[in-house]
């Protein structure tokens, strides 16, 4: 069992405020963890014992979850705006280079802020300040959207998304908060990953009574420009799904377990043709929350890159 983390209030240039873990020495190489859908930073308790005495580790409960600010307009969680954060608060922290870590949405925001942040990235203000990338069960944002037309396993299960967008819903959140929406869009089948110890679930449950922290999570989802087409719809397709996908060029450890059911291992294909030096840790026999279902594989793999990497 790991105890709870001291978190500190920091009020980001963004206009949000985050409760922010903050570990390790100052003067170590920053890392900066990104939670996922529907969790916290506690995400990460693992490896933030595991990899505080040698880095400094920051670790925020992102906007619209936890204490943290919840904006209540959808537009609020729109991808650059959860991308700009990252950057406030490491300025806001004094870091000026980091490696990015991320966990399912965490992930999604991890690919951007790697993609905005790599050497020569258009933003003067981003370019250059992230190393490295880690990501763990979160799909590269060009080749999800490509999947979500392409194969029919990844739209099968990305069906419980159109469930939380959907407003009609809206009654059933504030009656039963994110457990409901859960029940409902998963239709009895328990989304993919093992259960939290009993401590952590009182932990997250909890959170989730917070009725602003439920829709500021979903808001993630709704301000998304993610189609996830129905699975008897035939959407025309984009053009944009047939340009040339952006390269990555920076160390990057894509950590994948194989037993998740929202996002299959169909997820790999392509990443390597976009990302040149990339590594990928297949994790057998583990679920979607693989930092917390199979901590140890994953701290080695990230002891690993970090060490090869630094």
């Amino acid at each position: 069992m790991i105890g709870d983390f001291e978190q500190q209030r920091v009020a980001l240039a963004t206009g949000v405020e985050l409760d922010v873990v903050d570990l390790g020495p100052r003067d170590a190489p920053a890392l900066i963890f990104l939670h996922g859908f529907p969790e916290s930073h506690r995400t990460w308790r693992h490896q933030l014992q595991h990899l505080s005495a040698r880095y400094r580790c920051i670790a925020p409960d992102q906007r619209g979850y936890c204490g943290s600010s919840k904006p209540a307009e959808v537009s609020a969680y729109s991808v650059d705006k959860l991308t700009a954060d990252i950057f406030a608060l490491a300025d806001a922290l004094g870091v000026q280079q980091f490696t990015i870590v991320g966990h399912d949405w965490g992930g999604a925001i991890a690919w951007s802020v790697a993609l905005h942040g790599q050497a020569g990235a258009p933003n003067p203000a981003f370019a250059g300040r992230v190393t490295r990338a880690i990501i763990a069960n979160a799909p590269h944002p060009f080749l999800f959207q490509r999947l979500l037309f392409e194969d029919p396993v990844q739209r099968a299960a990305s069906q419980y998304i159109r469930v939380f967008r959907d407003t009609a819903n809206d009654d059933l959140i504030r009656d039963k908060g994110i457990a409901g929406i859960l029940g409902k869009a998963f239709a009895g089948r328990a989304p993919s990953g093992g259960l939290q110890p009993v401590d952590e679930l009182d932990r997250q449950l909890k959170n989730w009574e917070d009725r602003d922290a439920c829709f500021g999570m979903l808001n993630w989802y709704r301000a998304s420009p993610m189609h996830v087409p129905a699975m008897d719809e035939d959407p025309p397709r984009p053009p944009h799904l047939d340009a040339p996908i952006p390269p990555l060029h920076m160390p990057t450890l894509v950590i994948w377990a194989m037993d998740d059911q929202a996002l299959p291992p169909c997820n790999l294909r392509g990443m390597a043709e976009c990302i040149p030096d990339l590594q990928i840790e297949e994790v057998s026999g583990c679920g979607h929350f693989v930092p917390w279902e199979a901590p140890d594989t994953v701290n080695a793999a990230v002891d690993g890159f970090l060490a090869r990497t630094a």
